[in-house]
């Protein structure tokens, strides 16, 4: 009787230890999220959204106040559409604009608010254009080649020198 009391008890620590472990794996991956406020959507209409996902923090100031619910295309304007779900207590103007920023240079992308000046605030269901595209690495490494490229390729001067005296010019 004492040993399986034991048993019992090793047993049941060691299935806690595994939930608890199973709770930090899905909150560090960022795909479980235990928030109870309120919260209104709004949604964002980008160029380009890089490598953003679903789950993505939206910051203001480096403070969480809400997350990306979901990404989709809007055939018609061809634009991506992200659903934005903001927690009720932190409101902004209107006019707010919205970027797409990365932690660190290679770290995950989130989308920063800036707030505008207008005096009426966000209200659940509005549309936000006043958008500024995700930096893509890769665009600005091609760029950059191209742009080299393109110097490169540009006929260099002529080095031909005129003597004052005679008036002749000699070609080097």
């Amino acid at each position: 009787m004492q040993r399986s009391k034991i048993d019992l008890w090793v047993g049941l620590f060691v299935l806690i230890g595994a939930a608890a472990i199973l709770f930090l794996a899905l909150k560090s991956a960022n795909l479980l999220s235990l928030n109870f406020d309120t919260s209104y959507k709004v949604v964002a209409k980008f160029d380009n959204i890089g490598g953003l996902k679903p789950r993505a923090a939206v910051k203001s100031a480096g403070v969480v106040i809400g997350r990306v619910e979901n990404i989709s295309f809007d055939d018609k304007s061809y634009q991506a559409n992200v659903n934005l779900a903001m927690e009720s207590k932190y409101v902004f103007p209107k006019d707010s604009s919205l970027k797409i920023l990365t932690s660190g240079l290679l770290g995950e992308q989130y989308i920063g608010i800036e707030a505008g000046a207008s005096e009426k605030n966000m209200a659940a269901g509005d549309v936000i254009k006043q958008t500024q595209s995700a930096v893509v690495l890769e665009n600005l490494i091609s760029q950059f080649l191209y742009s080299k490229a393109a110097d490169n390729s540009t006929p260099a001067p002529s080095t031909s020198t005129t003597t004052p005296a005679t008036g002749s010019t000699d070609k080097k």
